[in-house]
């Protein structure tokens, strides 16, 4: 018996090639319409894209049943459905993101002063400005504006239906200013940050894995007409297995570039998209319109972030700012613990188990559950701080 044959297309299955994509089977994954009624929780759909409206979703999710059918809905419209999806409002009160605006740009013109931060993945150099670890200079800076910011339950519940529990929040400001070049087509981290030949060195089931460790996001922190540049987007393009590797190829992007979609946006609306849908920002051919977003790249508790976080220089910071806004009665419970889960580390390892041992259940005591139980018990500061750095402590080798 022959088994070339089956060996070979064995091969193929598992190792994805640049060579062996297929513009018409990517073309028979593109080429689809979104259906509203599949969506019912959405307001609208636009050029394919699915609208909802903040307030409406989150009066949806009153009961544990209804929040758990929205959380599964926002989940396949990221998996098997357009891939992206609109949330208007989602900061109703957008004095919060005007002041971390002025804290944004206080950094971008330090940075300018100094010489220091810019750059981009996809674009040249030149016109934009970039903050690396927005997350953590947010927090430093202004600890009670960051605690506000995060505060916000539309990007707790997307973050949670695409990732579960114990998500790690990551966040990079991307300010296009007029006559700022567009980006190239891409994927995201992962293995959108890769080679060629990299990629093709991973199997096809890490290839369907990378989308899932992280989810993408933005917050508007201005008005986003069209002639601004906000995102562009090829709606279900994340369904094909081997686009990390497409996109590498003339013919793809010539496709992308034919057949995007753009929506505006207004200041204080979020959207999230699966990191494998193709994706780039736009020229902002405006003449006076600076394009600020804020980007969330939110990694699963299983993944790897992609940026290095002080999680414990930000707890003991953002801290005191939480026990007062706690104490009067500014933020509910349930804003704290997401202002917390977008701070503290949110999984138990890794950690050195002869000095950290699982005591009183299955894995050690996170940062996130200390800061809970400091907070619960009215801890004063310093004794908060010296708790974190006994608890960092165990964890070293």
């Amino acid at each position: 018996m022959k088994t070339d044959n089956t060996a070979r297309k064995r091969v193929e299955r598992v190792w994805l090639t640049e060579d062996s994509c297929s513009i018409e089977a990517f073309r028979a994954e593109v080429e689809r319409r979104t259906d509203p009624a599949d969506y019912p929780h959405a307001t609208d759909c636009q050029k394919n894209i699915l609208i909802y409206d903040s307030a409406s979703l989150l009066a949806d999710c009153g009961t544990d049943d209804s929040r758990r059918a929205a959380l599964a809905e926002i989940c396949e419209v990221l998996a098997e459905g357009p891939g992206v999806a609109v949330f208007k409002r989602a900061f109703a009160d957008t004095s919060v993101i005007d002041q971390a605006s002025r804290i944004f740009d206080e950094i971008i013109e330090e940075q300018h002063r100094t010489n220091r931060g810019g750059g981009d993945h996809f674009a040249k150099p030149g016109a934009n400005d970039r903050i690396w670890n927005s997350l953590e200079k947010h927090c430093l800076r202004s600890p009670e504006n960051f605690a506000a910011y995060y505060a916000n339950a539309v990007v707790a519940l997307v973050s949670e239906a695409w990732l579960g529990p114990h998500y790690q929040m990551t966040a990079q400001v991307n300010r296009v200013n007029p006559g700022g070049a567009a980006q190239s087509a891409h994927r995201d981290y992962h293995l959108g940050f890769q080679t060629s030949a990299v990629i093709e060195q991973y199997p096809a089931h890490v290839h369907k894995l990378s989308p899932v460790l992280t989810l993408q996001g933005a917050i508007a922190h201005c008005d986003m007409p069209l002639e601004s540049g906000p995102t562009l987007f090829l709606p279900y393009s994340q369904s094909y297995v081997p686009g990390y590797l497409a996109l590498k190829r003339p013919e793809f992007k010539a496709y992308f570039d034919e057949n995007h979609v753009q929506l505006p946006l207004e200041k204080g609306d979020a959207v999230f998209f699966n990191p494998a849908l193709f994706h780039a920002a736009g020229t902002n051919r405006s003449v006076d319109i600076k394009r600020v977003a804020n980007l969330l790249q939110v990694s699963s508790a299983f993944g790897r972030a992609m940026e290095t976080v002080d999680r414990e220089r930000m707890c003991g910071v953002l801290y005191p700012a939480l026990k007062a806004l706690a104490a009067d009665g500014t933020l509910s419970a349930g804003e704290i613990a997401n202002a917390i889960a977008s701070c503290a580390e949110g999984y138990s390892f890794p950690t050195n188990l002869d000095r950290d041992p699982p005591l009183g259940g299955l894995a050690p005591k996170t940062q996130a559950q200390l800061m809970h139980e400091a907070l619960a018990a009215g801890w004063e500061t310093v004794a908060f701080v010296e708790a974190l750095a006994v608890q960092a402590e165990k964890k070293k080798s």
